[in-house]
C-alpha cells in the first residue's frame, strides 16, 4: 500500500517545494493556535494570584524594560489579551486564505497535468486496448479517478498534516506542564487513531469492491443510452429495468451493511474511547492540581488543549474516511496511465511533427503477411499481394476471412505476427507513424461523426484547408445534394454521433472528409452495406468518380460496389484463394462464382 501511494505521488513532483512549504506553515499556524488557551491558563494565574511561567515572566520584563511599563499584572495582563488578539483575530483570515489557496492551486495544476496525461494516453494506446476494454468504463475510471486526485490532496495538505501537527504540538505543551499526563494523552490518542485506522483499511478494501460493482453498473447505463433505440426496438425496457435494479439493489446491501455500518460502528466505538480518555485525563490532571504539581492555570490549560485534540480525533479519522473513499479511484486511474502506450506513442513526439510529409505512388505490397490476435489462430495467414499505383482493388470474402483485419495491419493499428507491408518498397514500420497514416483515408461502413457543425467533421484530418477545396470534395461526394437542405448549410450542427443527419448522409460527408485529406490511398469498408438502394446509388456515384484517380481498396458486400474494380481478391479463412476481375473470376467457377450465383439481391453472402 505505502508502495502505491508513493506511486500516487508522481504527479505531484513538479510541486514539491511549494505543497512542503505550504504544508509547513500550514502546520505552523494550527501550533500558534495553541498560545491561546495557554495565554488564558495564564490570565487565571494572575487572576489567582499564582506565579507566571518563568519564560514568560521573563519576556514580559523585557518588554517592561523596554517600554519603561512597570510589570505589574495591567501589563502582564495586557499582553496576555494582545497574544490572544493577534492569534484569533489576525492569524485566522491569514490561515484561512493560505489553507484554500495553495492546497487548492496546486490540485488543480495536478489536475490539469494528469488530463493531459490522460489525453495523451488515450490517444497512444494500441486498438487491442480499445477491443478489450469498455468505452463507458473507462470514462468512469477517468472521472472518478480525476475527482478523487482533485479532492484529496487538498485534504491531505491542507487539513489532515496541520491537524497532525497541531496535535504534536499540543503534546509538547502538555509534556512541558507536566509530562506524565502528555504520555497518558499520546497513549491513548495512538490506540484511538491507531484502532480507527485499521478499521478504514478493511472498509477501504470494500470500498474497492463495491467502486468495482458501480463501474459495471453505471457502465451498463452508459450501453443502455447509447443504444436506447434498440432497446426500445425490442422492447426490453422492463428486462433492463429488472437487471440494473437487481445491481443497484447488491449495490446497496454492500454500501449499507459492509460499508455504512462498518463507519458507523467505527465512529461510535472512537467516541466512546475518546469520552473514557477525557474523563481519565481529567480526574489525572485534577488530582495533580490538588497536590500542587500544576497551578490552576495550568489546569485549565491542559484540560482545554487536551480537548481540542480529542476534537480533531474524529475529524481525522473522517479525513482518512474521506481520503479512503477516494484512494481506490486513484489506484484505478493510475493503472489506466501506466497501461503501456501503442506503437501510436512517435505520432505525438513534437520532434516527429518536424519532418516533410511523404508522398506515395500508392504501391501497396502485402509480403508473406500473417496475423494473429493474441489467444486465437491466425486470421490471416501468408497474404502476399501486390497493388498498383492508382489501382481499384476489392476485398471479398465471408465474414471472418480477415479482410478488415488486413486493413487494420495497413493503419498499423496491429503489428504483423510474421511478413511486412510496403508503401512503394518501405516497410511501413520504419515511417513516421502520423505521416504514415496522414496518406491513408478510410471510410468505414458506421462513419465516426463529433458533435460540431458539418464543417468541423468534414475539416477534422485536414483542419487547414480552403473553403472551396471543401466544395470540391463534397462535389464529388455528392455531400452537396443535400448541404442546402440544411438549416445552416456547411454550419449546421449534427449532433452526437451525427444523429441529425441520415445514414446516407453521414455515408458521404466520410467520403468527402476522406477526400480532403488528399490521401494517396482511399479505403472504403463495407461502405455501402447498411444503405438503402438510394442513398447506395449516390455513394456509388460518388465513389466512380474517385476510381482510378488514387489506390483504392474497397472492401465490400454488394457485388455492384466491386463490379468495376481492376483486381478482386477473394480471401477464405485468412488465406488468399482467388484473385482477378470481375470477369475472370467468374470463368474460374470458384469460391467468387458461387457467391455471385446465390445472391439475388445484390449481397455477396
Amino acid at each position: 500500500m505505502l508502495r502505491t501511494f508513493r506511486d500516487l505521488l508522481v504527479y505531484y513532483r513538479s510541486y514539491k517545494a511549494i505543497a512542503f512549504f505550504s504544508i509547513i506553515i500550514s502546520g505552523l499556524f494550527e501550533i500558534v493556535d495553541l498560545l491561546v488557551p495557554y495565554a488564558i491558563g495564564q490570565i487565571i494565574n494572575i487572576l489567582s494570584n499564582q506565579p507566571l511561567d518563568r519564560p514568560l515572566q521573563v519576556v514580559i520584563n523585557q518588554v517592561a524594560n523596554f517600554t519603561d511599563f512597570p510589570a505589574e499584572k495591567g501589563l502582564s495582563l495586557g499582553i496576555l489579551v494582545a497574544i490572544i488578539f493577534v492569534v484569533t483575530v489576525v492569524r485566522s483570515p491569514i490561515q484561512a486564505w493560505w489553507g484554500a489557496y495553495f492546497p487548492w492551486t496546486i490540485s488543480l495544476k495536478v489536475r490539469r497535468d494528469l488530463l493531459q496525461q490522460i489525453i495523451t494516453k488515450i490517444l497512444t494506446l494500441p486498438l487491442s486496448f480499445y477491443d478489450q476494454h469498455n468505452p463507458g468504463r473507462i470514462a468512469n475510471r477517468i472521472a472518478k479517478g480525476i475527482e478523487s486526485y482533485t479532492w484529496n490532496y487538498p485534504e491531505i495538505a491542507g487539513r489532515l498534516i496541520p491537524k497532525l501537527m497541531r496535535v504534536i504540538g499540543i503534546f509538547m505543551v502538555i509534556f512541558v506542564l507536566e509530562s506524565s499526563i502528555a504520555i497518558a494523552f499520546f497513549v491513548s490518542f495512538i490506540v484511538i487513531l491507531a484502532l480507527g485506522i485499521k478499521d478504514i483499511q478493511v472498509l477501504m478494501n470494500q470500498e474497492e469492491t463495491l467502486d468495482k460493482y458501480m463501474e459495471n453498473t453505471q457502465s451498463r447505463t452508459s450501453e443502455i443510452v447509447t443504444n436506447i433505440k434498440t432497446v426500445k426496438a425490442f422492447a426490453t425496457e422492463a428486462s433492463e429495468l429488472n437487471r440494473q435494479t437487481q445491481r443497484l439493489q447488491r449495490e446497496f446491501k454492500y454500501l449499507f451493511y459492509r460499508i455504512h455500518m462498518g463507519y458507523v460502528n467505527l465512529h461510535t466505538l472512537q467516541q466512546t474511547l475518546i469520552k473514557i480518555s477525557e474523563f481519565s485525563i481529567l480526574l489525572w490532571t485534577l488530582l495533580a492540581t490538588i497536590k500542587g504539581q500544576i497551578s490552576l492555570g495550568h489546569f485549565l490549560t491542559i484540560l482545554t488543549v487536551v480537548s481540542m485534540a480529542y476534537a480533531e480525533l474524529s475529524p481525522i479519522t473522517q479525513m482518512i474516511e474521506f481520503i479512503s473513499r477516494r484512494y481506490p479511484g486513484m489506484i484505478r486511474l493510475h493503472e489506466f496511465i501506466q497501461v503501456p502506450s501503442g506503437i501510436d506513442t512517435p505520432s505525438l513526439v513534437p520532434q516527429s511533427l518536424d519532418n516533410n510529409p511523404y508522398h506515395f505512388t500508392g504501391k501497396i505490397e502485402f509480403s508473406q503477411l500473417s496475423f494473429a490476435y493474441p489467444e486465437s489462430g491466425l486470421v490471416l495467414e501468408d497474404i502476399n499481394l501486390l497493388i498498383k499505383p492508382n489501382e481499384t482493388v476489392a476485398l471479398v470474402g465471408r465474414s471472418g476471412s480477415g479482410k478488415s483485419t488486413l486493413i487494420k495491419l495497413l493503419f498499423r493499428y496491429f503489428e504483423p505476427t510474421q511478413g511486412k507491408i510496403l508503401i512503394d518498397g518501405q516497410d511501413i514500420r520504419t515511417l513516421d507513424i502520423a505521416y504514415y497514416r496522414r496518406r491513408l483515408a478510410i471510410v468505414h461502413q458506421e462513419v465516426d461523426i463529433f458533435n460540431g457543425t458539418v464543417l468541423d467533421n468534414l475539416t477534422y484530418g485536414n483542419p487547414k484547408v480552403s473553403f472551396s477545396q471543401v466544395e470540391q470534395a463534397c462535389s464529388i461526394a455528392k455531400v452537396d445534394e443535400f448541404i442546402d437542405q440544411l438549416s445552416h448549410g456547411y454550419y449546421t450542427t449534427v449532433g452526437e454521433r451525427g444523429i441529425r443527419l441520415s445514414g446516407g448522409q453521414r455515408q458521404r460527408l466520410g467520403i468527402a472528409r476522406a477526400l480532403i485529406v488528399n490521401p494517396d490511398v482511399l479505403i472504403f469498408d463495407e461502405a455501402t452495406s447498411s444503405l438503402d438502394y438510394e442513398s447506395e446509388r449516390a455513394i456509388q456515384l460518388a465513389m466512380s468518380e474517385i476510381l482510378g484517380t488514387r489506390t483504392t481498396i474497397i472492401i465490400a458486400h454488394r457485388l455492384s460496389t466491386i463490379r468495376e474494380a481492376d483486381t478482386i481478391v477473394v480471401l477464405d479463412k485468412g488465406r488468399i484463394v482467388e484473385v482477378g476481375n470481375h470477369q475472370e473470376l467468374l470463368r474460374q467457377q470458384g469460391i467468387y462464382h458461387r457467391l455471385h450465383s446465390l445472391q439475388e439481391t445484390g449481397e455477396l453472402y
